[in-house]
Order: structure tokens, then C-alpha cells, then sequence
């Protein structure tokens, strides 16, 4: 890629649709390979800096801005192999993302169409003996609580927590969705579907919205990929810098420019 043609901050700015500083703080953090400048300290900017900022702004949207300006800052350092394995890092936590989702829909889809289990005795389970059946500790079966997730009655006297059936039921369902990174208004729906039908519908849906959504987001990751890969194509030996001088002070741009 040339850097021939000379782009000021505010040229980039308008192609990103963000701030000329935007753009200055992008070089600043190494998201862009470093400016040329003109004797009197003007940044001047070139084909190579268009590439990259398209580069970053297609891996931002399906890596997120902190992965993104990681991949673009490790190869401006003119490390390019620690910048696709910090892409590889990604796709793998992608996919270790629909694979939990495939197990929890597996066994979500198990335990919603099951009756509630009977208890291991009569009146109920108290919170202790419901956290060490689950393997989770009281507290988070409290935050449940706290949240509107799990509503277990009271024994009579004492106040204590009493889980039946359905309750256990429930404290399983939410304990398998959090495993799975559901949000508590994500799990909401789905146990009010359940308690309220019976079945397993509202599940299936937030199964399937979670799977499209990444599906949408593994679409969006190659996007970016594809960017990335024309970017290292079309500069593979002007990645870590595009010079430190240009013109001269007769040529420099207008403050906005610097």
C-alpha cells in the first residue's frame, strides 16, 4: 500500500464518522501506525492510515473496541503473529461460547420437560442442603432470590427457607443458565414460561436468540477478519511506521490538522 496521498486527521474523521481528535487519539494509542509529520509538527496521514483505520473499525464491531485496538496496537509494534493469536483467542472464546450453549440447551431442554424431582425428604429443603445439592454456595442462592428469580416459601416459626420441588427445579435452571452467561432478565422469561405453562417454550426461545446472536456476531467477527487480512495484504512492511517527516512548513495543514 502507498502512502502517497496525503490525509489530514479531519479526512479520516469524516471517513470513520468520528472526531478529527478521535482519530489523533487513535494513533496516540497505536490503532494507527505512527503519522508522518511536517518540520513544524503537523500530522500527516497517507493510504496506509485509511487501511488500518478501516482495519480496526471492522474488527471493533464484531471483537469489541479493547480486543480491537489490542490486535491493531500488536501489529503496529510489528508483532504479527501476537496479533492473530490474539485474534484466535477470540474465535476460541467464540466457540467455547456455543458450545456451552449447546450443552446448556441439551440439558435446559431435559430438565424443563422433566416433572420436579422428588426431594431427598418430606417439608422441603432448607437453603443449605438446596446449595449443596446444586454445588453453589448459599449466597448466590440468595442474589437469586433477591432478584425475583426464586421466590421459596417460609416454614412456619422460623422463618426459615423452604425449597419444594418446583423451587429446586427452578435454582437448577437458573444455576445451568448463569454457567451459560444468561443475564437475570434473560433467565427471568424463561422461568415465568415455565411456571406459568408448564413447558419449555420461553427456553427454546432464549436458546434460539442466544444462537442467533452469536451466529450474527461469528458473521460479523470474519467481516473483520477479511479487513484485517486485506490491511496485513496491502502493507506487509509498512506497518510500524509511515515516516516522521513530510513536506515542509509552507505545506503544513491547518491547525486541525496537527
Amino acid at each position: 500500500m502507498t502512502n502517497d496521498r496525503r490525509l489530514r486527521p479531519v479526512d479520516l474523521a469524516r471517513l470513520a464518522g468520528v472526531s478529527a481528535q478521535q482519530i489523533r487519539n487513535y494513533e496516540d494509542a497505536g490503532v494507527l501506525p505512527p503519522a508522518a509529520r511536517t518540520p513544524s509538527g503537523y500530522r500527516v496521514f497517507g493510504e496506509v492510515h485509511r487501511g488500518a483505520l478501516l482495519a480496526y473499525r471492522a474488527l471493533m464491531r464484531g471483537y469489541g473496541p479493547v480486543t480491537a485496538a489490542g490486535i491493531m496496537r500488536t501489529l503496529h509494534a510489528g508483532d504479527v503473529p501476537g496479533a492473530l493469536a490474539l485474534v484466535d483467542a477470540a474465535h476460541a472464546a467464540l466457540h467455547e461460547e456455543r458450545v456451552s450453549l449447546r450443552a446448556a440447551s441439551e440439558a435446559l431442554e431435559l430438565l424443563a420437560l422433566e416433572p420436579p424431582a422428588p426431594l431427598p425428604r418430606s417439608g422441603g429443603l432448607r437453603i443449605g442442603e438446596v446449595a449443596v445439592l446444586l454445588g453453589v454456595r448459599t449466597s448466590a442462592l440468595r442474589v437469586w432470590e433477591g432478584a425475583g428469580l426464586l421466590t421459596p416459601g417460609r416454614e412456619r416459626g422460623t422463618g426459615y427457607r423452604i425449597y419444594e420441588p418446583a423451587d429446586v427445579r427452578d435454582a437448577r435452571l437458573v444455576h445451568t443458565l448463569r454457567r451459560s452467561h444468561y443475564l437475570f432478565d434473560q433467565i427471568r422469561p424463561v422461568l415465568e414460561g415455565l411456571r406459568r405453562e408448564g413447558g419449555s417454550a420461553a427456553l427454546r426461545a432464549a436458546v434460539a436468540a442466544r444462537g442467533a446472536a452469536l451466529t450474527a456476531r461469528t458473521r460479523i467477527m470474519i467481516e473483520g477478519a477479511g479487513a484485517l487480512h486485506a490491511y496485513l495484504d496491502a502493507c506487509p512492511d509498512g506497518l510500524t511506521a509511515a515516516g516522521t517527516t513530510a513536506g515542509s512548513t509552507a505545506d503544513a495543514p491547518g491547525p486541525s490538522a496537527r
